[in-house]
């Protein structure tokens, strides 16, 4: 009887032996709850509802939506958008008036034949109508870019769910980028050459300016003070008169549509100025948007990643299971 027991223990014992081995699989996956402790299933208790729209933090579920789209408003390009939207409609605006009132100047009281000026005049009815461009095209452009805003916004913040970034749109925020750094250069140059009638007109104001200072002291006359606009070149040499001395010139000075057109130049010049800064203001945002979507993409690449080879340790595991099950 005896060594019939122990034949039998050492079986049992045999047994248990085989039972206890740990294959590979089990190793891999014990490897993976170990370094990645996250991936172990979580518990979640249950929360009761409370009434009325309240949600279980206290907070009521209308404020948490509000504080959500609150959230989801790119507030440096809505900036932007109404800085660059105020300057174009100054530019615009003012500059169309202040062009007309410039020719109805010169038609007075420099140039008296119609065809010294055509060509002058030909060129600011160009300018009138490349100014009804400017406005319809930045009106479209701010919208394009301030939705641009939005859409990066919410794929950055992941608002919608499953909405994620994807090739077209870095493609997109790519060129608007590029786009926006090429009109930016050209509204320097819109800016600069605004403040070319700005200068003129001034010239003109300070030398009324010295004239009625002179009209106190009698020995300097003030006839021999004048302005010619001919050396601007906006009218041909040819042009009869071409300036204007003394007395006349403080008359036109004090014309309403000298006063009005001087002015308006200055807004127009300060309009360009700021559409300036707003472009530059929407090249700093681009930039940073482009830069944030590429992080967004290289993250959204792990997670895919990761996801994949959660996965392959589940079949892993299971597959390990299975032969556990046909062994024993």
């Amino acid at each position: 009887m005896k060594p019939a027991m122990e034949t039998a223990a050492e079986e049992n014992a045999e047994q248990s032996q085989e039972k206890k081995v740990i294959t590979r699989p089990e190793m891999e996956i014990g490897r993976y709850h170990w370094m990645y402790r996250s991936s172990r299933p979580h518990r979640y208790h249950h929360v009761p509802a409370l009434r009325g729209n309240i949600s279980p933090l206290g907070i009521q579920g209308c404020f948490e939506c509000c504080i959500k789209c609150l959230g989801g408003v790119p507030y440096a390009s809505l900036v932007a958008t109404i800085l660059c939207f105020s300057g174009v409609a100054l530019f615009c605006g003012c500059g169309h008036v202040a062009l007309t009132g410039t020719v109805s100047i010169l038609e007075q009281h420099f140039s008296t034949t119609a065809s010294d000026h055509a060509l002058l005049s030909e060129v600011i009815q160009l300018m009138q109508y490349v100014i009804y461009g400017i406005a319809s095209f930045f009106f479209l452009y701010g919208i394009i870019l301030l939705a641009e805003g939005f859409y990066t916004t919410s794929a950055v913040k992941e608002l919608h769910g499953e909405f994620k970034t994807t090739a077209c749109g870095r493609c997109i925020s790519g060129m608007f980028v590029f786009l926006t750094y090429v009109l930016g250069v050209a509204w320097l140059g819109v800016f600069g050459f605004s403040a070319v009638p700005v200068f003129m007109f001034y010239n003109i104001w300070s030398t009324c300016e010295v004239i009625k200072s002179l009209q106190t002291n009698v020995t300097v006359p003030g006839d021999q003070i004048c302005v010619d606009i001919r050396q601007y070149g906006i009218i041909p040499w040819n042009a009869v008169p071409g300036k204007a001395c003394g007395p006349i010139l403080e008359n036109i000075c004090n014309t309403n549509e000298f006063y009005m057109s001087y002015h308006l130049f200055i807004v127009a010049c300060a309009g360009a100025g700021a559409t300036v800064i707003a472009l530059i203001h929407f090249l700093m945002i681009l930039s940073s948007n482009w830069a944030y979507l590429k992080d967004a993409s290289k993250m959204q690449a792990y997670q895919d990643i990761k996801a994949k080879e959660e996965q392959e340790l589940q079949d892993i595991q299971s597959r390990s299971k299975e032969q556990l099950n046909s062994y024993t």
